[in-house]
């Protein structure tokens, strides 16, 4: 499978109209990657993730408006396969991996790699020390496969339900003392 990896640019059409929510133009990337977001936290099993926390994590009618902005700000990387989006992933200034999501049915081909593999040249260019992430149940051995390491545990509240994620950092200079 082919996959191509761009960063996402938000047209100065859809910026200007995102004045008003009711009159957003919304851009089919925002669409996908908002449908990809949904589609991967709800196709978790009940073992891993309550269907309540799911909800919480990933909630319905998806708002669109609101993931533009989110895009717009962020500047996500995208992977694209056969015309359509299959994975996104979001680098902070600071080093911190804020998304990083699969289609369901696209997981085990790579993608993942592949996304993290540019998130993480990006922040060496960029002479970044560390990359971190609060990475789920489902994401934690990803990200140990990459070199994180686990620094604590955390419970978070979404809309009313508590979630358990873990933070872990990679150190791409040498580590403090």
């Amino acid at each position: 499978m082919d996959i191509t990896l761009v960063r996402y640019s938000a047209s100065a059409d859809a910026s200007a109209s995102l004045s008003s929510a009711t009159s957003a133009v919304i851009q089919a990337e925002v669409i996908a990657v908002a449908e990809l977001f949904y589609a991967a936290v709800h196709s978790i099993d009940d073992v891993v993730y309550s269907t309540a926390q799911r909800h919480a994590w990933a909630p319905y009618p998806i708002d669109y408006a609101k993931w533009q902005r989110r895009l717009t700000r962020k500047r996500p990387w995208l992977a694209l396969a056969e015309g359509q989006v299959v994975g996104f992933a979001e680098l902070d200034d600071d080093g911190h991996i804020d998304c990083m999501y699969t289609a369901p049915n696209y997981q085990r081909y790579g993608i993942a790699s592949a996304l993290y593999a540019v998130l993480e040249q990006h922040a060496i260019a960029l002479a970044l020390p560390r990359l971190y992430v609060e990475a789920s149940y489902l994401a934690r051995p990803f990200f140990f496969k990459q070199g994180f390491r686990q620094r604590q545990q955390n419970v978070v509240e979404r809309n009313g339900e508590q979630l358990v994620n873990f933070t872990m950092e990679k150190w791409l200079s040498s580590s403090p003392s």
